[in-house]
Order: C-alpha cells, then structure tokens, then sequence
C-alpha cells in the first residue's frame, strides 16, 4: 500500500507515520508538510506542500489512501489565515484525492465538530456535529466534516472515514502543545505531576483524551481495513474530571464559576499573555462525551490510559520534549521563545 499523509510532521502525524512503516502492509508512506522536516522515517519520504496552494494531484496519483491530518491551531488571532489552511485546504486534500482517483480518504475530524451534548452519559458517531459557535476550532471541524459529506455524496465508490479523537497527548508534542495552548511564558520546569496541588472545579469540566500513539494506531487501523467506514470516536479511559485529576495528582479541588474563568481567558488573550481565545473553554465545556465502542469493535484498544497520555505530556513539558520537525521541535519559538513573543504570542505562527 502507499499512503499520502498529510500534516505528516506534527504530534499525530510524526506518530502516524512510524505506526504505518511497522505495517508489513504498507510499502510507502508519503508526508506532505509546508515545512520538511530533518526527522525520518523507515519507508517515508517527505514532500514540501502547501495543502491551501500547491497541486495536490501529482502528489496524490497512485496512493491507496490519502490521510488528511494538516490543520491550523494558530495563529489564533488571523481568522483568514486558519480558514485558508483548514478550510481552503481540507476542500482542496478532498477533491485531489477523488481527482487522482485514490480509493481511499481518511479525515481527522474531532470531538470538536460536536454540537453541544451531554456530560453524564456518552454519545455515539450519530450525534450532531454542527460544532461550539465561539470556537474558529469547532466551527471549521464541523465545516469541514460538511464538505465531507459533500464529497461522499458525490462520490459513493470513495471509502471516506473521519475519526474524531478527545485531547490527543504525548511527550514529543509537549513543546507544541504549550506553544500553542499555553504560550512562552509557562516555567517549564515547574510543569510536573507533583506540583499540582489544587485543580479548577467548573460545572461541566469533563474531558476526553487519548494518547497519539494509541491514536495513530487508530488511523493505521481505518487506512489500512477495507471494512472501516464513516465516523468514529477515539478516546481512552477514564473520563477525565476535576474529581479524577483530584486523585490522580493528590490535590485539592477548586470551585470557580465558569463565566469568571472565561472572563480570565479572554483578558488574557487579549493583553497578548497567552494564545487561547476563550472558544477553546467554550468548547471542553460544551462537548459531548463519546462512546468508543465503534472504533473497538475494529479491533483498537489503546495501551495508554487518558492520564498516562496526561502524565506523559506533563513529563515533556517539564522538560519542554519534541523531535526534529519543525512544528514539534523545542527550538521553533526561538532561543528563550523570543521568536513567539515577537509574533505576537497567538497573532503568527513562529
């Protein structure tokens, strides 16, 4: 098999790639990146693509399936820049993929793409997925699972599957993940499981998340099985809650009201200390929880637990952990992470 990937070199895509090369099935793996990465891969060879611009279809021409994992978490604050890589992009990946006549379309979607939802009891692929309003993330999920079924439509023949994962962890991403999420002003060294002494308890604060090795492994197994069809939900257990992190980490719990934390977030991203724009809470807070059992009945069962996928990260935040790509290396904010501060800490991407 030869497989397209796209957004190869981030934390997924960088977990991905090294799940397919162990497959005796697959034979080539192609990773398209805007920016190629110095990391490689038995198998792999890397392709320099901007999925928003540049011809797809040769790219594409003769692959079993094209995994589409390329999206734009910042800059949070240039909304036509994050519409033309995600939305732009998504609908160019889909139509070169039915262009080049590749048989296959695997979509990262998102718990995101979910409408509002329930917290006591989880809820099947069948839920609405017309995303959180306040969330850009939610709104071009959902966006673009929408295209999606315009091109299934289309397209019957095309075997189309979208997954759409919880919070998704590991150490590699950990310089990522706080670049985007946190920004550079977090002492990285002070970020351990032992430091954390009080948790926030806010109504609805209930979290999903997988480790991306166990994802990866779920995207290995939907590219590779004929039988894989439409949407599945990825995460690990337990849900992840104030009440969980409680225990988890021996700390006490704080209840703080929802509009005050919102009202913190959106000062913050305002004043420019921090790249998350209040949508992201609005999103957590909104979300369903996910019933997996679609994905198991496929055969996936992770090896991570969601707070060994959490532990994981908190480890490579403590260490500020990545590999030699350009989005997940340690470097890419620049010496002391003046080069995030100089970008306006959420206005471009470093």
């Amino acid at each position: 098999m030869r497989i397209v990937i796209t957004g190869a070199t981030g934390n997924v895509g960088t977990s991905l790639v090294r799940a397919l090369a162990g497959d005796e099935r697959v034979t080539e793996i192609v990773g398209v990146a805007r920016r190629l990465p110095t990391w490689s891969c038995e198998k792999t060879t890397f392709v320099q693509a901007d999925c928003a611009e540049h011809p797809l279809e040769p790219i594409f021409d003769g692959a079993d399936a094209v995994v589409h994992l390329a999206w734009l978490i910042q800059p949070s604050r240039d909304e036509r820049e994050l519409e033309r890589v995600n939305l732009v992009g998504t609908r160019r990946v889909f139509e070169a993929t039915v262009a080049a006549g590749v048989p296959a379309l695997v979509y990262a979607s998102s718990i995101g793409a979910y409408s509002p939802g329930p917290k006591d009891r989880p809820v099947k692929e069948d839920w609405p997925t017309e995303g959180i309003r306040s969330s850009f993330y939610s709104r071009h999920k959902a966006a673009a699972e929408r295209m999606l079924d315009e091109i299934e439509a289309a397209n019957p023949d095309l075997r189309s599957v979208r997954l759409r994962p919880g919070l998704v962890f590991k150490a590699d991403a950990a310089a990522e993940i706080r670049r985007y999420f946190v920004g550079p002003f977090l002492p990285s060294p002070l970020v351990r499981p032992g430091t954390f002494r009080v948790v926030p308890r806010l109504p609805r604060l209930r979290v999903q998340a997988v480790h991306s090795f166990d994802v990866a492994e779920a995207y290995r197994l939907v590219t590779c099985d004929d039988r894989a069809r439409g949407a599945y939900n990825v995460a690990s257990e337990p849900v992840i809650d104030p009440d969980t992190l409680a225990r988890e980490f021996g700390a006490l719990k704080l209840p703080l009201p929802a509009a005050a934390v919102r009202a913190l977030t959106l000062a913050s991203w305002r004043a420019r200390l921090q790249p998350t724009p209040p949508g992201w809470l609005d999103m957590a807070l909104g979300v369903p929880i996910m019933d997996t059992s679609r994905i198991r009945a496929l055969g996936w069962t992770p090896q991570w637990t969601s707070l060994g996928a959490l532990r994981d990260l908190l480890e490579g935040l403590s260490h500020d952990q990545g590999i030699d790509t350009p989005v997940l290396h340690p470097s890419t904010g620049g010496p002391a992470r003046v080069r995030e501060i100089l970008t306006g800490i959420g206005g471009r991407n470093p």
